[in-house]
């Protein structure tokens, strides 16, 4: 296997499908929903840079290194997001779980709790990684919570480990989940799908 195979994951709130130039539209909408490309602690693209960020993505599947998927949310039957696997090492095999982001309506709603869920199902189950990492700017709070309620383990800070859009230098937490822990955060995951909102 020299990639992995573009797939559909579907669950009860969201669908998670390999990105695709049709789809600019509504991420647009969706980067335009809370102006996110504002963060300045986040990369996500502003919707005048939307359509390059797309053919960069498309460019880095074609070679291996991504897997870049359009989040939808079935609720509003809309798009929410973008969601990728990347740094990917089929030698492991093992991922990353990055490049997330959601228009602010999707937020804080069971859409990134399912999302997380399938692609750690995949990634575990159907890949047989040996661990999945999870990486985020350390001065993105809400970014780090959402990833330690899933049960991910911090494996240190990289200082200085990339400079942001706006000439910044980003320290970068680096978390992980790995096999032995994957049932526990499977079944974590599934019980916060169940619970009464």
């Amino acid at each position: 296997m020299t990639a992995l195979e573009a797939i559909t994951l579907s669950g009860q709130h969201v669908d998670l499908v390999p990105l695709a130039h049709e789809h600019h539209d509504g991420l647009v909408e969706a980067a335009r929903d809370g102006n996110l490309w504002q963060l300045w602690y986040t990369s996500v693209p502003a919707p005048d840079a939307m359509a390059a960020h797309i053919d960069r993505c498309l460019e880095r599947r074609a070679s291996g290194v991504l897997l870049p998927f359009t989040v939808f949310d079935k609720r509003s039957e809309r798009v929410a997001g973008m969601t990728t696997y990347l740094n990917i090492d089929l030698a492991g095999p093992r991922l990353e779980i990055g490049g997330t982001w959601y228009a602010n309506s999707s937020q804080r709603t069971p859409l990134n709790t399912e999302a997380k869920l399938l692609l750690l199902s995949h990634a575990f189950d159907s890949l047989g990684c040996l661990a999945v990492e999870f990486r985020t700017h350390f001065m993105n709070h809400q970014s780090r919570r959402a990833i330690e309620r899933l049960g991910a383990k911090l494996d240190g800070v990289l200082r200085q480990h990339m400079r942001m859009p706006d000439g910044t230098l980003r320290d970068t937490c680096v978390y992980s989940i790995i096999p032995s822990e994957w049932p526990a955060v499977r079944s974590n995951l599934k019980w916060q799908l169940e619970k009464p909102r």
